[in-house]
């Protein structure tokens, strides 16, 4: 199968099974949204939705969160991963976006990732979610499926040469869902320790199948 095939092909499964999807995380703002993906990195989207609630409560903007200390919001998200350096990091970006962007969330890679604990990873989470562009987040679980499917060579070694592969397959218009499709799948069927291939809808087209 040629390279547009496959990719012609995963669109039409997850356009089937997946219409409508979105991100696990929970927000009610782009600011939230921002600061759940912070708190997301090398952590669960269900633990970061247990710890954001209260957070949001107490913190809910940037002119907010400006006015705490990382040792007050450390003992918000103290049970996810790194708390500490998150802590810090929500503090200056809160403080950054207040005085250098009027407390608004910015549309592009090169302001977002001006942002502290903001890297490219984040910031095309937040131009995808918030703002529908074509920026596609790779994460370990996009990264594994990308390669298990064959969507990526093997010479994709990093994140970057992953995310330049699968933007340049995809449609642009698609590009945003994919990210979430390829997620999710990962997250649920194609596990990294015990991948789901007698459940998977696309064990024919995978070059990694295991059944």
């Amino acid at each position: 199968m040629k390279k547009q095939e496959l990719y012609n092909r995963i669109v039409a499964y997850f356009s089937e099974q997946m219409p409508d999807v979105d991100t696990e995380l929970e927000y009610a703002s782009p600011f939230q949204l921002l600061v759940a993906v912070i708190l997301s990195a090398q952590c669960t989207d269900k633990r970061v939705n247990m710890v954001t609630p209260p957070l949001f409560r107490d913190y809910a903007t940037a002119a907010e969160m400006a006015e705490a200390t990382p040792e007050v919001i450390y003992e918000y998200i103290k049970s996810v991963s790194y708390p500490n350096n998150k802590a810090k990091h929500l503090v200056s970006m809160a403080q950054m976006l207040l005085r250098d962007f009027g407390g608004v969330v910015p549309d592009n890679l090169d302001d977002l990732v001006k942002l502290p604990g903001v890297g490219r990873k984040t910031a095309n989470v937040i131009q995808a979610v918030v703002f529908g562009k074509s920026a596609m987040a790779v994460d370990t679980h996009i990264f594994r499926v990308s390669h298990r499917l064959g969507l990526v060579p093997d010479s994709c070694t990093t994140p970057y040469a992953v995310e330049k592969e699968l933007t340049k397959h995809f449609p642009p218009d698609v590009i945003p869902r994919a990210h979430h499709w390829l997620l999710l799948h990962g997250r649920y069927v194609c596990q990294a320790r015990t991948p789901k291939c007698g459940q998977c809808g696309l064990a024919e087209v995978c070059k990694s199948v295991r059944l």
